[in-house]
Order: structure tokens, then C-alpha cells, then sequence
């Protein structure tokens, strides 16, 4: 109960913006569920989705407990987009994760992710000043961001919200997908706190 008390109290705090919708990210490499290394430029010419994940959070569980985050990782794919889930928990913290629990958790909870990255001392989380869990960022062939924010238009941890919700990740790869403009292009995370 504590720690949703402690995660509702993020939804209403403020935010500051690390980089703008049209900026280039830089490159990075981390670990995955299989303990090899992976890299930003390994998907030079695809289009990402950057998902920070920690299966410890009300908010997470609320959207894989109802196979919402799993349809919207399948879309993704469908479109031609990479998926990647990042963790950023230090050791000691909920969420916390290696290779094997990782590997372990993409299997009980059937995550259509390509990888779940381990940003052990959480300097990819801090690049992009993820905020919360989730934070959802989009990026184009070109690494350009094109989306920051909120996967969907309802800030709760009760599954029964999901279908009365935009869900905004969908709604950026369709508008990607036919070359349209998004919009919105940046919404405000909700969700618990990274655990840095």
C-alpha cells in the first residue's frame, strides 16, 4: 500500500523535459535478458519504442496483468518497430533485475519485447530523464525522438481504465506509420518512480 501511495503521489509532481521532440539521442549499449550486449545502432533504420520497465510497479502490473503493454509491444512489431523494455533499478531497489530474472520475467508475463535492456547504474535512464514506470519514448530510423511521455490518456493503476484510455503509443505508430504528424507529441509520465 505504501509503495502505491508513493507512486500516486508522482502523478501529480512536475516534470522537466530532457530532450526535445526532434532531438537526436545519442547511442547506447546495455546488457539484455540473455547477457549480451546490445546497442542503439544495432536497429540503425527501424524505428524504437522505449519502454522503462520494473514488474514490481502497481502501473506496470496494471498493464501487463490485462495483456495491455503485450498488444501494444505486438502492434509495434507489426508496424516494423523495434521494442525495448529498460530497466533502470539499482541493486537493492524494486525492480531490480539480471539476465536471468529478466529472461524469466519476459517469459511469465509473455512480453512481446525484442529485449529487456539492464541499465544497472542508470545512466541511460538518466540520458533520458525516465521518470516513471512506464516511460514511453519513440524514436525514428534516424534516433530522432519523436514521442516522450504517458503510454495511454488515463493516469491509474486500475486495469479497468485501459479501455476508456487513448492509448498513445498506438496512436504515435499509426500516425508514424501513414506519415502523419503526432499528436500529442509529449504527454506527462505516470507511474511509480524510477528506482535509481
Amino acid at each position: 500500500m505504501r509503495n502505491l501511495f508513493i507512486c500516486i503521489t508522482l502523478l501529480y509532481s512536475s516534470f522537466i523535459w530532457s530532450l526535445d521532440i526532434g532531438e537526436k539521442v545519442q547511442n547506447f549499449e546495455l546488457l539484455n535478458e540473455h547477457g549480451k550486449k546490445v546497442s542503439l545502432k544495432n536497429f540503425a533504420g527501424k524505428n524504437i519504442v522505449l519502454e522503462w520497465l520494473n514488474h514490481g510497479c502497481p502501473f506496470i502490473k496494471k498493464h501487463y496483468s490485462v495483456n495491455n503493454m503485450q498488444k501494444t509491444q505486438a502492434y509495434a512489431k507489426s508496424k516494423g518497430f523495434v521494442w525495448l523494455s529498460i530497466i533502470s533499478s539499482a541493486k537493492g531497489k524494486q525492480g531490480h533485475s539480471d539476465p536471468a530474472k529478466a529472461l524469466a520475467d519476459m517469459k511469465r508475463v509473455k512480453s512481446n519485447a525484442d529485449h529487456v535492456l539492464l541499465d544497472f547504474d542508470g545512466a541511460v535512464g538518466q540520458m533520458f530523464e525516465a521518470k516513471t514506470t512506464p516511460h514511453m519514448f519513440i524514436l525514428s530510423k534516424d534516433s530522432l525522438l519523436l514521442y516522450q511521455g504517458a503510454i495511454d490518456s488515463i493516469s491509474s493503476a486500475d486495469p479497468g481504465d485501459i479501455p476508456k484510455a487513448e492509448n498513445y503509443i498506438k496512436s504515435a505508430i499509426t500516425a508514424i506509420d501513414k506519415s502523419k504528424e503526432i499528436s500529442p507529441s509529449k504527454t506527462r509520465p505516470y507511474g511509480c518512480s524510477v528506482k535509481y
